[in-house]
This record gives C-alpha cells, structure tokens and sequence, in this order.
C-alpha cells in the first residue's frame, strides 16, 4: 500500500522484475523462469511443475532448452522413468543460480521497500 486509507496512492504499488539479458541473444531468464527452476527443484519433475504453472511441458522443456543453450551449461538433470517414473534435478550450476537469484530478491525488496516508503511519503505530502 503507497498511502493511507482514502488517500489517492492507497490501491497503487510499485513493482519490479530481475532479469537476466545476453549481449546478443537478448532474454536469457525472467521471473517465471526462475519460477519454473524453482518448482522443479522443489518437486524434481518438469511435467508437474509446468501443471502447476499452467504451461505446457512443452513449453516448459523449450524455455529450460533455450536458457541453457544461451548459458552454455546445464540446468537440470533429467532421469527418464522406468518402474518408478522419472525425475528431474536442477545441476549445481542450477541449484546456485536460483538461489542468488532469492538472495538478490531480498536484498532488492529491502531496498525498494526503503525506496518507495520514501517515494510515496514525499508525494503523499
């Protein structure tokens, strides 16, 4: 909330997305992509974390394919079924980039909360 109840800020927020862009090929990973990595660290499946997001598994396999083809290494390791089903992990490189990626996104919402406290304090004058 950006003001006090009545005030003309009161519905209005500020928010923000941390992305990662390559020089050339432009979008490597956003929001929901980091989204998609985390559900499927948390439920080691592809197909059930992109159910859960309400995407496509095809969808799903072709954003992690397309980040890590831009980034060179491997996100996830895949291990096809058989009597127990499969699964799916995130590699190391997998597991540290979502998880500087919670760290940036606390660091970011401290700050931006600081920011915008301010923000709203001087147009709320």
């Amino acid at each position: 909330m950006a003001g006090s109840v009545g005030s003309k800020y009161y519905d209005i927020f500020l928010d923000y997305s941390i992305q990662l862009k390559h020089k050339q090929d432009g979008d490597i990973m956003n929001s929901s992509h980091f989204e998609l990595l985390n559900v499927i660290h948390e439920i080691n499946s592809i197909k059930e974390a992109a159910e859960k997001l309400g995407i496509s598994y095809r969808n799903a396999w072709g954003i992690i394919q397309r980040m890590e083809d831009i980034l060179g290494f491997s996100l996830v390791i895949r291990q096809r079924g058989g009597s127990h089903g499969g699964r799916t992990t995130l590699t190391d490189d997998g597991l540290k980039l979502i998880q500087a990626h919670k760290e940036l996104r606390v660091a970011f919402d401290k700050a931006i909360h600081d920011m915008t406290k301010k923000f709203f304090r001087e147009i709320n004058q």
